[in-house]
This record gives structure tokens, sequence and C-alpha cells, in this order.
């Protein structure tokens, strides 16, 4: 690390949480988040007995844990159906007519569902499942866009104890086949297709090109969300059934009962299997079970959004991530909250439609990814300012690493300097939330994802596990099993003790560079392979970005090494600019000068490029694998169907540097 980047980073800022906001939250002090904390790693089962009273258990677990690395067990003898906890135990307190889910669909159609309407829906879906033939342990793929069906989708799954596989709607057809054939599903549900940009997305066409290679699909339901004289369909006789039909048509008694009061499952059952995406082999398929990931997502919704019961909470995320599974789905409804959903782009008709959604809707609690944040930046304040968001109380961030200068626009022009961020990390295998600031209990600052979460162990080491010093760079790791935790791969044990726990022995390792300050406050850097060696010098990309945006004419920075004979490694930056400002040699001078002040000269790029857009996926994430595959020349290589828009990919390949 450079002494410029440790000089600056001693000088971070602290942003402490207002009294007003102290004062009513649920974890009031930097003192009671330290003895919970403390509590969580002492005496988890005191810790955890407490704090999940509210979930429904049918049988009570005799023990919290038990592992032999990497298998491991929580909750042990406990028998739960998880959606009783998210639905079943609402219907008999003033939630029963709240809503669960208000929706706007990108056309401007909305709907709201109350938590009773939605126990309906799930009980009815559920028992037309049963009749279809699916039962406890079958997999049930969903290829599906951001409808509340989708929700119901998961949700029946759970109760009947099906395991589901949410597959992303912007993969294609060879995507989702892949993944059906890994997981074996009996079932897909998908729709006829899903609005973007205005746009049709046919996701009915191109289930049917999958399924000609999937032969463990035996029923496809699917959804009208579009309309035949837009979008026809064609279905398969004896295997299609239109979603309408299935809910309207009489299921059996037996199967009817079965969903109204359904099975209770091992707190170890399979929950869901979710397919980590850009990998350019076999699908990785992510396997959650029951009681552990419900007590994560509940723990960490909970306190972490500092939810109230007044709150209207909105997390951007797709539910064909993690992050919907467990902070739109899952977390969110076991704690009863009233949770935001849009289908469609966060800049369509315009750069307003976040805004828009926030002021129409009073939502008060806004969890969404920095890439969204620094596009919001490139567009212009004069989009949120045309609106009131007043009603925001809350703000979050989540999906990698914030640069400071993002941070700071969101808490100014969003927050409106009086909305604590909660900035977390966590991963698709974690299943809930690992690092952040509790809003009420501690202060913040730009940059950093704060402090462990609640039952977790974490630390920043050297290659062969010694910890590090404070503010020195190392491998983020977990030093002990925590609940939320994926059990396995699906099908692949070997593959997840090699890929998890076998790097550093008898440790989980993240994949990620961090260092922790002198605070104990955690600073996640990104992916270990995002360090660059260039000239001797370990660079990391973060940084590199971080230094970029930090430049007044800068919105958005993506950095990428490529192989150079002499260097090792070439340094190639692509950034975008924000309205008004002009490309040209004079401004590649001026930023090749800021990355000199701001890190150091051995830290210049070699290449600098200038785009109108970056490729990126429809959740917002930039694909930095395809724009290294751009500076080095090479052929695109593995799934690019989550592009937002490849005519992007397609640009870059054709300008000059």
């Amino acid at each position: 690390m450079s002494d410029r980047i440790e000089s600056r980073l001693k000088e971070d800022r602290r942003f402490p949480p207002s009294k007003s906001f102290s004062d009513r939250a649920r974890v009031a002090s930097h003192a009671a988040y330290e003895s919970m904390h403390r509590q969580s790693l002492e005496e988890p089962d005191v810790f955890w007995r407490e704090h999940t009273t509210e979930l429904v258990w049918r049988e009570p677990w005799t023990k919290f844990s038990e592992w032999s690395l990497p298998t491991a067990r929580f909750f042990v003898g406990a028998r739960l159906n998880i959606t009783e906890s998210c639905l079943d135990r609402h219907l008999a307190t003033p939630h029963r007519t709240k809503a669960a889910l208000i929706w706007e669909g990108e056309p401007g159609d909305t709907r709201t569902l109350t938590y009773f309407e939605l126990h309906r829906h799930v009980v009815r879906m559920a028992a037309a499942l049963t009749d279809l033939g699916v039962k406890a342990g079958d997999r049930v793929a969903i290829y599906m866009g951001m409808v509340p069906e989708a929700v119901v989708a998961m949700l029946a799954c759970a109760r009947l104890g099906a395991p589901h596989s949410v597959i992303f709607g912007g993969f294609s057809s060879d995507a989702l086949r892949d993944r059906i054939n890994d997981c074996g599903a009996k079932v897909l549900l998908t729709q006829d297709g899903s609005w973007r940009r205005g746009n049709i997305v046919p996701l009915k066409k191109m289930a049917d090109a999958a399924l000609e290679q999937a032969p463990t699909i035996e029923k496809v339901v699917v959804l009208k969300r579009i309309g035949h004289d837009r979008e026809p369909v064609v279905m398969k006789e004896g295997r299609d059934v239109w979603w309408e039909d299935l809910m309207e048509r009489p299921a059996s008694p037996t199967s009817v009962a079965h969903a109204r009061k359904p099975d209770a499952f091992d707190a170890e059952h399979p929950l869901f299997v979710l397919y980590t995406s850009g990998s350019t082999g076999k699908p990785k398929g992510v396997q959650h079970t029951t009681a552990g990931y419900l007590a994560g997502v509940h723990l960490s919704t909970k306190y972490v959004f500092d939810l109230r019961d007044d709150d209207v909470y909105w997390c951007t995320a797709d539910i064909g991530w993690v992050t919907g599974h467990s902070y739109i789905v899952y977390g969110p409804l076991s704690c009863g909250a009233t949770c935001m959903m849009y289908e469609g782009a966060p800049n369509f008709p315009d750069w307003s439609r976040f805004w828009q959604i926030i002021e129409r809707h009073g939502v008060s609690i806004l969890y969404t990814a920095p890439t969204a944040i620094r596009a919001f930046i490139r567009a212009g304040d004069e989009w949120p300012k045309k609106h009131d968001l007043s009603s925001l109380r809350l703000l979050g961030s989540v999906g990698e690493p914030i640069n400071p200068e993002a941070w700071m626009w969101y808490h100014r022009v969003i927050g409106a300097e009086r909305c604590p961020i909660v900035d977390t990390w966590w991963q698709t295998e974690t299943g809930a939330i690992m690092l952040t600031t509790l809003p009420g209990a501690a202060f913040t600052k730009p940059g950093s994802t704060g402090l462990p979460f609640f039952g977790v162990d974490i630390a920043v080491v050297k290659d062969r596990g010694e910890p590090c010093a404070p503010n020195e760079g190392g491998k983020l790791v977990v030093r002990r099993p925590w609940p939320s935790m994926a059990r396995t791969l699906w099908g692949d044990d070997e593959r997840y003790r090699k890929t998890y726990w076998d790097v550093i022995p008898d440790v989980y390792f993240t994949g990620d560079g961090s260092r922790r300050d002198e605070d104990g406050y955690f600073w996640v850097v990104g992916r270990i392979d995002d360090v660059l060696n260039v000239a001797g010098h370990r660079i990391g990309t973060a940084e590199i970005e971080s230094a970029l945006v930090s430049h007044p004419a800068v919105a958005e920075a993506a950095a990428v090494g490529r192989p150079d004979d002499l260097k090792g490694q070439a340094l190639c930056v692509f950034v975008t600019l924000k309205a008004g400002k002009k490309a040209g040699r004079d401004l590649k001078d001026a930023l090749a000068a800021h990355i000199d002040r701001e890190i150091g000269k051995f830290a210049r790029p070699d290449v600098i490029r200038f785009t109108d857009s970056l490729p990126k996926t429809r959740s917002g994430k930039i694909m930095r694998r395809l724009l290294k595959e751009v500076a080095s020349g090479g052929e695109t290589k593995g799934d690019t169907t989550t592009l937002e828009d490849f005519s992007v990919l397609a640009k870059l390949r054709t300008d000059e540097e």
C-alpha cells in the first residue's frame, strides 16, 4: 500500500448516527452492539435462543450446532416449515391486513398483497404443485421476472419442502438448461415474457429452447404477464399449463389440506439451490438449508435495517440473486415488513424512475448497489432533486465495495445528510450479511463495510493464516461456521471443500482481499484475483477505480489487467464521464496525474479509454471479465446473457483506444 493511500485512509471521516435515530434504534449504542456480538460468539446457545423466539418452531432445537469441517449443522433436532415464520404467524396479528408486497410494473401498473392475500396465494400454489406431482425433496426451477408471482412460487415450493432454484430472468436458454440439468428440476415455473426498458424479454421462448435438452422437466407452469397479442406463446400439450388455469382449477382436498397445514422439516432440510453467475465452467449450485438460513436473514433484516412496523422497505435486487432471496423474500417477510418490488429498469422511461417510486410509495428504506449509485451520479443530481425523498430514513449498499465518493453522493443527495448508510458485505455462500454497521449503534466511514454481524467470527490473515496487523492487507476469512452458511455445492461436496475450506486450513476463505483498521472496521477491496502485479507492485483494482472516481470529471471507472511482456501485467482503465465533461488527451493526462497524486506513479495506467457505458449485468454489476478480454484483444468467452446492453460490448471492441 502506498504512503499516499495509507495517509489518506488515516484521515477517513466518521459519520455518527443522529441522537434522534439512536434513541429509537433496536441497538442504540456501540457498547450494546459489542455486548451482543460477544455473547453471540461466547454463548451462542443463549444468544440464538433469545433472538429466534419470534420464529415458528414445530419442534425446538436441542443443540445449537455441531460440525466437522467443512460439514456443519445448526439448530440440531429442530423441525419447522419456513413459510409459517414468513406468513402464518402474521395472520393472528394486525399484520394480517398489512401490505406484504407493494409491486410496480415497468409500464406503471401496480398491485398490493397483504399478508393474508399472500398466504392465500401461496397455499393455492402449493396445493396446485402437489397435484402436479411435486413432493418434498423434488427440485423446482423458477425462471421469472420481478413479479409478485415469483415470490409466491418460492414460498409455495418452500411450503412443500421442494427446494427451489431461481434462475435469473436475464439468463440465456443455454444457461437455463445447464442449471435445470444440474439440479434435476422436475417442474419449471415461468411466464410468457417480462418487461425491460419497454422491450419484451421472451422468457417462454427461451424456456422452450432450454427444455429441448432438459429431460427431467415434467411440467411447465406459465404466467400471463405480457399477453398473447404481444408475445405469442406455444403451449406443449400434456406438459404446459397456464398459471391462471392452474390456480383456478379446484385442487384435490388432500392437496389443499396439506398446503394449509404443511409438513415440518428438519432444520437441515434443503431450502434452495442458487447458481452463481459468470462462471465459464460448470454452474456452481450453492445449497442453503432451512433453519440456519432463516435465523441469519431474519436477524440481519431486523437489526441491520432497524425495521419498524411502518417502514416501506425496498431492496432493488432481482430475486434471481441471493440478495433478492434473503432481503426481499425470507428476511423481510419473517419480520413482517412491507416490501417494495419493481419490475423494470432503473432508468425507464428516464432516470427519475427510482425517485418517483420512492415518492409515490413512501419508501423509507432503500437498499441498492454501488454500480447503480454511480450510474445515478453520472445521470446528474437534477433527477432525484425533482422528487420528494423525505420519506427515506435509512440507506443501504450491497453487491460490491462502494467508493467513498459514491458514498458521499448517496449520503448528501439521496439521504439529505440525515439518513444513516449501512454498507453491507456478504456473499451467495454466506446467505446473510456478515459485515456492516448497525445504524443506531456505530459511526460509519465512507468506503468501509464496518464490523462483524452477530455470530460472525471474521478476520484478515496472511497466506498461511497468520493474523494481519491493523491496516495490513490480506485475505478475508471466517474462522468458524455460522448459521446461514451454505452447506455444500449441489452434487459436488468435493468442489465445495476445495473452493472454500482448503485454501487456508480450517477456515472459510471468502476469495476477497481486505484490511482491518485501528478501529476494527473492515475495508473490503474486492476479489483477490483483482489484485494486479505491475512491474513488481501489487495494485488493487478497487483502489485504482476509487481514485479515478474521486476526480470531478469521472462518473464510473473499471480497472483491469492485460498481459505485458515487460511488466507482467499492464493496467488498463475504462472511464465514463459525468454529463458535460469532454473526453480527450488533456483529460487523459489529467487523470494519469491524478493517479500519481492519489496512489503513486507506479500505479499510472498504461491505457485510459473513455467510453459512454460500461458492460453491466441487469443487476448493475460491471462485467470486468469482459473488459479484461477487450483489453487483451481476446475472444469473448463464457455466458454474456446477463448483459444489460449488448451494444456496449460491441462498441468497446470497435472503438480505438
